[in-house]
């Protein structure tokens, strides 16, 4: 069953945050997950949701994500995602 990860960030140092962006594709890739949207334009429409940059990433399964958020390629990348950026970051199980 597929897995989400569901990310909204705002950026506060966007030199550094450009360079996480550079580098988490690979990492993403490496797990067989795949961007779903990247920054786009984000229009709520009920409730209350303070959008910044929203990203979506599609993995193979639950197990995948936390495969990947634990892998030292990732786990490498946290701390620069951690100065750029406040983010908050979670897993939804598909159907």
């Amino acid at each position: 069953m597929a897995a989400y990860l569901v990310a909204n960030i705002e950026v506060s140092d966007p030199a550094a945050f450009e360079e996480y962006r550079k580098r988490v594709p690979a990492t993403i890739a490496a797990h067989g997950g795949r961007y779903l949207c990247r920054g786009g334009v984000v229009e709520v429409f009920e409730g209350e949701f303070d959008a910044k940059r929203v990203v979506i990433l599609e993995f193979p399964s639950a197990a995948v994500v936390r495969a990947w958020y634990a892998s030292p390629e990732y786990q490498e990348l946290l701390p620069l995602r951690a100065r750029a950026a406040k983010t908050m970051l979670m897993m939804v199980e598909g159907l």
